[in-house]
């Protein structure tokens, strides 16, 4: 069953559905395609922008793993996985700037 446009999800709710699932999302971001785990949506000067783990990015270890920030309107192609993500360990759902304001994040332990 195909959805009509008025059903498509808006890129903002596929990120809140994947981060309330904890599920992988795929996008196109600035021309490149990226698979990512996304940890929070929040919002920069009335922009949407989702903090998230680019899983395709290499790393030189793990412990430099860390959440890069996407403005929601440079990505495309938005598509919920049903592959699952672990949260970063050192997620502590503090925002990159103090004028940040969150909209929807993981739950912290």
């Amino acid at each position: 069953m195909q959805q009509t446009q008025a059903e498509a999800k808006t890129a903002e709710q596929v990120v809140i559905e994947a981060i309330g699932r904890k599920r992988l999302i795929l996008a196109n971001y600035n021309g490149v395609a990226m698979c990512l785990a996304p940890h929070q949506l929040f919002t920069r000067h009335g922009e949407y922008f989702v903090g998230a783990l680019n899983t395709q990015k290499v790393w030189r270890s793990e412990d430099e793993r860390r959440l890069g920030h996407f403005k929601v309107a440079g990505l495309t192609n938005v598509a919920l996985t049903d592959d699952a993500f672990e949260p970063l360990e050192s997620f502590d759902n503090s925002l990159p700037r103090e004028s940040d304001v969150s909209v929807f994040a993981l739950a912290v332990s």
